[in-house]
């Protein structure tokens, strides 16, 4: 008797065919698949994640701790315990010069659950999200998630100027469907870093048409011309329509501890309380501890790390600058150079021929969307020595 045709078909496939669309279209990482091919390379330089090399400061852990031994093992606020959410309105104030209410501030389960949370909040099927590119893949794919539609607006990149975002492309963009105007600034992979006059164009437009914005502001201390990058921040009104997504992971080394917040206004309370009730029911009181010390406590730990980017930007850009393969401008913000280099189209391919030939890992540009295909993204969030070494690694690599 032979076998049903069905019978020989690869094993889970029918059950694929019964999942959503919008699951099934979630892209895969090329980022990961970079890290599951080299991360057990003796020697290896991992350049290719978005975090340091520094682990959790003491201080933060030592209050995890803590809380652990305090028996706070229970459900907890979903909006957030309130000393935590009062230790941010204080970190806002000094860092921006206004008064902020703690009641403007959402602890989530990392910067991830924020930006899901935000675009649901705001977009759904049938809409749209328009979002500059090359773009942190997650962005598009949460708004994939949430069944609206990602619209991307390419950004220019030119040897003299580096990479720049024209407005009234970006602008021209929405339309009827548009919700939302996702903003990342400093830019993950480029760093570039939108100026006030850009933001004020952007929210004015916002405004009169009614759209949201949803601003990732989460590099904005690693900002290399200043003390912190330009914000919306500085020029918005406390009911305006923007939603700001942000994390501890990178400010205090703390990307394995999955925490985050939105900063919104104080009227949407209600409606994120609730969707963070249907997503994590709130994040661990623990964790909740240890990131209110981080805010309170942790401003020499955010100067020196952003002291060693500065120096780690500078051995990189200089080392790679001194090969005539290469192309790219030194990034105003974030910790991430996004390079190209003559002759090597198949970036996809090359992230994995610089593990086997370099010994150095980074992330190819085709994980960040059309416009970045011919880059790859290097984070240099390490200390200096160790991108003396990456730095004469590839420069060998590149002169062979």
């Amino acid at each position: 008797m032979s076998a049903h045709p069905s019978d020989l078909a690869e094993p889970g496939t029918q059950l694929l065919s019964t999942l959503r669309q919008e699951a099934l279209a979630a892209p895969d990482s090329g980022i990961v698949e970079v890290m599951n091919y080299g991360r057990e390379r003796p020697g290896m330089i991992p350049l290719w994640a978005g975090e340091g090399d520094l682990p959790t400061p003491d201080f933060i852990c030592e209050a995890a701790a803590r809380s652990l031994a305090a028996g706070e093992t229970f459900y907890t606020w979903q909006r957030g315990i309130p000393p935590l959410r009062e230790a941010l309105a204080r970190y806002h104030q000094s860092l921006y010069g206004r008064d902020f209410s703690a009641e403007r501030f959402f602890v989530t389960g990392s910067g991830m659950q924020a930006i899901q949370i935000a675009i649901a909040a705001v977009a759904g099927a049938g809409d749209e999200v328009v979002i500059p590119t090359p773009a942190w893949p997650n962005c598009a794919a949460a708004t994939g998630l949430a069944g609206a539609t990602a619209v991307h607006v390419p950004m220019h990149f030119t040897d003299n100027a580096g990479w720049r975002l024209d407005i009234d492309e970006l602008l021209g963009a929405t339309g009827e469907k548009t919700k939302a105007i996702f903003l990342n600034s400093p830019s993950n992979p480029t760093g570039w870093t939108a100026t006030h006059e850009e933001l004020k164009a952007i929210l004015d437009f916002a405004r009169q048409r009614k759209l949201w914005i949803i601003a990732d502001e989460v590099y904005n201390r690693f900002f290399f011309a200043g003390d912190r990058a330009p914000s919306f921040y500085d020029i918005a009104h406390d009911d305006d329509p923007i939603l700001f997504v942000n994390t501890f992971s990178k400010n205090w080394a703390m990307t394995g501890w999955r925490v985050g917040w939105i900063g919104a206004p104080p009227a949407l309370g209600r409606v994120l309380e609730n969707l963070i009730q249907y997503s994590t029911s709130g994040v661990a009181v623990f964790m909740q501890r240890a990131a209110t010390v981080a805010v309170e406590e942790g401003e020499p730990f955010i100067a020196e790390q952003v002291e060693r980017a500065r120096q780690s930007r500078e051995v990189i850009c200089k080392a790679l600058q001194s090969s005539p393969r290469t192309r790219f401008t030194w990034p105003d913000g974030a910790f991430y150079l996004f390079f190209s280099i003559k002759g090597e189209e198949e970036t996809g391919r090359l992230g994995l021929r610089l593990v086997d030939e370099a010994n150095v890992g980074v992330a190819p540009g085709t994980a960040f969307g059309a416009a970045g295909e011919a880059f790859m993204r290097l984070c240099f969030a390490r200390k200096p020595e160790d991108m003396v070494e990456a730095g004469r690694r590839l420069a060998n690599w590149l002169a062979r």
